[in-house]
């Protein structure tokens, strides 16, 4: 075997998974998740009394699991996994207070300023 070789096997090394041992485990996680957490969110909105309809609640949990589509790899699939599981058994036994849940509807921040008058007149350097 050739030293490049031998450097290559070296240098790679087998990651173990932490739940799935491919992408289809992963995937069938996934869509357990989701579907845990779309037959919970009626309890949800119920319990927390947030002004949200459930229909709402459900279009932010789609949005949530849409941002997340990309990622292939699968550990960072099983970490979200575990994160979302987690979150699910936080909202559950009611250890998360209405603000918490409210926070997903947060609104992105505003631009800083980039005009010397608009950062004079907001206070900024």
């Amino acid at each position: 075997m050739s030293p490049i070789n031998e450097f290559i096997q070296q240098s790679t090394r087998q990651v173990r998974p932490i739940l799935s041992l491919n992408n289809q485990e992963a995937r069938q996680r996934v869509i357990v998740l989701y579907k845990t957490w779309y037959r919970q969110i009626p309890q949800t909105v119920h319990d927390y009394d947030i002004p949200k309809t459930v229909q709402q609640c459900r279009a932010k949990l789609r949005e949530e699991f849409l941002r997340h589509r990309d990622v292939t790899d699968v550990r960072v699939i099983d970490m979200l996994i575990f994160k979302g599981h987690m979150d699910l058994k936080e909202t559950v036994n009611r250890w998360k207070q209405k603000s918490h849940l409210m926070r997903y509807w947060k609104e992105s921040q505003e631009p800083k300023p980039t005009d010397f008058l608009t950062k004079f007149y907001q206070g900024h350097e």
